[in-house]
């Protein structure tokens, strides 16, 4: 099937904190407040556009919510920090004032770090968890490649760090176009991706996520925050599904047995051939993944809740 460059959802903002945060919602039920709401929560350095080829596999299933990111696609850049906590509390504030109940994450990169960090401390809005190339651990150097060891070194380096990714545009150019996709991307798709960063000053917030990666244990920023949600994820019997692809560059062989291994109620699917961004090279094997475990959390759930 063909993968679409096409991104036919209506622009909506919601004002968080002073700015505006974009977001894109398909097949709302107005009348049906216990539909489900499946969130879609993009990494580093994409946007809601991600998810297009995917959004349309929950149609039937419930609503479809994907936001921007805070200075990130289409939504607004404030000049704050862009750490962690603070995409955490924005996007925190966007599900508070959106009213969000019933939720189904989907999640990738750095919105599985902020995802998994919601639903861990807020399980009982959570019907359950899909995720992909996902940070379902707080990281150590030894658990780093030494090619990894020696890129995010250069990452967090102010001076080199800055060069390669404000100024040379690393993440937009190298990382999402080449490195992190098998499929070469359309110009149509290049230029979506590219346009919220046209300068160097609009790619702070693309530059600060990889400093914020908690490399250096339990000392360093973000460390205790990943590392209790994925204590939690080892003990919550929240419905999980894993998508993942081969060889993939996050959730690799090892990674993938860890989490079957340790994970209660879980379903794992190989997707395909894929890097990082694998919503780009294999979007319609995620989507009939989700769909069909979506299909069966939506059955369990009416059962359940009949039987109450």
């Amino acid at each position: 099937m063909k993968i679409s460059s096409d991104f036919p959802y209506e622009p909506k903002y919601l004002n968080i904190f002073g700015s505006n945060m974009h977001y894109v919602e398909e097949y709302a039920d107005e009348s049906n407040p216990d539909q489900l709401t499946f969130l879609f929560i993009h990494g580093n350095p994409t946007s809601s556009y991600l998810w297009r080829n995917i959004i349309p596999y929950v149609e039937g299933l419930g609503r479809a919510v994907a936001p921007d990111l805070i200075g990130m696609g289409k939504s607004d850049k404030p000049d704050i920090d862009y750490t962690y906590k603070d995409h955490y509390r924005y996007l925190n504030e966007f599900i508070k004032q959106k009213q969000l109940k019933n939720i189904v994450l989907v999640i990738h990169d750095w919105g599985s770090g902020l995802g998994f960090n919601y639903a861990a401390q807020n399980e009982e809005n959570i019907v359950g968890i899909a995720f992909m190339e996902a940070v379902t651990k707080a990281l150590s150097w030894k658990d780093a490649s030494f090619v990894e060891r020696i890129l995010f070194r250069r990452f967090r380096n102010e001076k080199k760090g800055h060069k390669m990714i404000a100024v040379n545009n690393f993440f937009i150019k190298q990382f999402l176009f080449k490195l992190g996709t098998k499929r070469k991307l359309t110009e149509e798709e290049k230029a979506h991706y590219a346009a919220p960063y046209p300068t160097v000053e609009s790619r702070k917030p693309i530059r600060v996520w990889p400093k914020e990666i908690p490399f250096d244990g339990p000392s360093a920023s973000n460390w205790k925050a990943i590392n209790n949600y994925a204590q939690w994820l080892e003990k919550t019997t929240l419905p999980k599904l894993l998508l993942y692809a081969k060889p993939g560059m996050i959730l690799k062989k090892k990674e993938v047995a860890r989490i079957k291994n340790s994970y209660k109620n879980l379903e794992a699917v190989y997707v395909g051939k894929g890097k990082h961004y694998i919503q780009e090279d294999v979007p319609h094997e995620i989507g009939q993944a989700l769909k069909s475990w979506a299909r069966r959390l939506s059955v369990s759930r009416v059962f359940t809740n009949a039987n109450k």
